[in-house]
């Protein structure tokens, strides 16, 4: 009996390395697919891996230049470009929709200032009946 207890323990205690979590979501996910596969090296305990495409040959690195060695000044008109393109996407409030938010924050800041000040004022009347 005691070996049968010690084999069920053995399969599926906290010693089984499929069981236990590493922490990272990418390997756990990688460590499940391969054992649903039947991977034997990930059941068997061996180290989940996860493979990136390269990219086809060394040419394609060349004609991709890095941001750091163009010249000052096509980047700044590379960045001007993408603020527009960026300035494009964005839904701009219609007047009605303008004034509303203003009076919401106007409001807002008015309570907020009127709280604040009254909870200061309560705290130096406090502090001043306290240590006269």
């Amino acid at each position: 009996m005691s070996d049968r207890d010690g084999d069920a323990a053995d399969a599926t205690g906290p010693s089984d390395p499929v069981s236990r979590p590493t922490g990272k979501r990418s390997g756990r996910r990688a460590a499940s697919a391969s054992a649903a596969a039947g991977d034997s090296s990930s059941a068997a305990g061996g180290v989940t891996t996860v493979v990136r495409a390269r990219p086809e040959s060394g040419s394609s690195r060349r004609a991709v230049e890095k941001p750091g060695r163009q010249n000052p000044f096509k980047r700044l008109r590379r960045f001007l470009r993408e603020v527009v393109a960026e300035l494009r996407k964005v839904i701009w409030p219609n007047r009605k929709q303008m004034v509303t938010y203003t009076t919401v924050v106007l409001v807002f800041v008015i309570f907020m200032v009127s709280y604040i000040g009254l909870l200061d004022l309560a705290f130096i009347k406090g502090v001043s009946w306290l240590f006269g």
